[in-house]
């Protein structure tokens, strides 16, 4: 809303008018850019608000400023709360409701002008053009986004999407994070604090994912079979792990001091289990003491578990039931970054 000669005053904002949102643009009196917005598409001039306004667009929010604001239509909201009941009410895990729900909100909140009735499946490609690739967002959070639209209009919308619509990006295929056996001893000998060394050991010597590790219990731990039983992990499924000697030993050191009530690993507050950010803040504390400079999470352990298990010979199908994979092909990537095999292959360069 500006001439060549001079810049002329206006403001913008969000309203809500008939049900629908739209852009208002209030500016002094002038013929000129009076003129101007009547030349903007879907421009209309309001009687009883006193102001003209435009279709709550990415393109109207981009022009006149309003891009990084967010205004989420009720109806919306509605369907996303309905939308999340209907996922626990299937038993889905919390944080698959938690990813869902968002991934849904954020397509949504593209097509905020829209009803979801008017939502179509050429509107996926719009999303993934127009806000997925053009804000060079991840292949892992436009597939999240698929899953997530998919399951809403099938379950809640009882719409099913065109499958030739729903674009899916090339699957990545990186290769799982590994450390030798030497810096998985430094990190987990780190600590002096008995219960940092035994969180990051179990996590390691059973090949544990974060939230399994703090799902634990006491009574997880059998002895006498000499296994770790893990309960409704990913999937929902329970399944058994070995429970090593070394580490049942260090858990009956570690057991006596902390004398948890409900989970093997508890927090600050008695009763409540141990604290995700707090768990990755030990690992980042070892690695600091180490002086490793990777970039080390806490699934790298388990990455490194499943990889020394089958440089040691262990069976993937065996592997693949103790990491609870659903596919074996998941197990196999580890074929890929283990060593043995390849250390043997010599180089043609040492015959020159």
């Amino acid at each position: 809303m500006e001439t060549k000669t001079h810049q002329k005053k206006w403001e913008a904002y969000p309203i809500k008018h008939e049900g629908k949102w739209r852009i208002a643009v209030v500016f002094e009196k002038d013929p000129e850019l009076i003129a101007r917005i009547k030349r903007l598409d879907g421009a209309r001039w309001s009687r009883s608000l006193g102001v003209w306004h435009l279709p709550d667009t990415p393109a109207y929010r981009e022009r006149f400023g309003l891009a990084s604001l967010v205004v989420f239509d009720e109806a919306h909201q509605k369907r996303i709360v309905e939308f999340q009941n209907w996922l626990r009410s299937r038993r889905y895990s919390e944080n698959t409701v938690k990813v869902y729900a968002e991934a849904l909100k954020s397509f949504l909140l593209f097509f905020n002008t829209k009803q979801v009735e008017e939502i179509h499946t050429e509107d996926v490609i719009r999303y993934n053009n127009e806000f997925i690739l053009k804000n060079k967002l991840s292949a892992s959070y436009q597939n999240q986004i698929v899953n997530a639209i998919k399951l809403f209009f099938g379950a809640i919308e009882n719409k099913k999407l065109d499958p030739a619509f729903v674009h899916r990006p090339k699957r990545e295929k990186p290769l799982p994070n590994v450390l030798s056996k030497e810096e998985v001893k430094q990190i987990l000998e780190a600590h002096s604090n008995l219960k940092h060394r035994a969180m990051l050991s179990l996590i390691y010597s059973c090949g544990l994912r974060c939230g399994e590790l703090l799902a634990l219990k006491p009574e997880h731990i059998d002895s006498k079979r000499g296994l770790v039983i893990i309960k409704q992990a990913k999937g929902n499924k329970d399944r058994i792990a070995p429970l090593s000697p070394k580490i049942l030993e260090l858990l009956r050191a570690y057991y006596p001091v902390f004398k948890p009530k409900i989970w093997l690993f508890e927090g600050q507050k008695e009763g409540t289990p141990y604290d995700e950010r707090s768990l990755q803040q030990v690992l980042k504390q070892a690695l600091a003491k180490t002086g490793i400079k990777k970039p080390v999470t806490l699934h790298w352990l388990r990455h490194s578990y499943a990889t020394h298990l089958l440089e040691n010979g262990t069976d993937l199908r065996y592997i693949q039931e103790i990491l609870g994979h659903k596919s074996s092909k998941t197990t196999e990537i580890y074929t890929h970054v283990s060593t043995n095999s390849i250390k043997k292959i010599a180089s043609p360069f040492d015959d020159l």
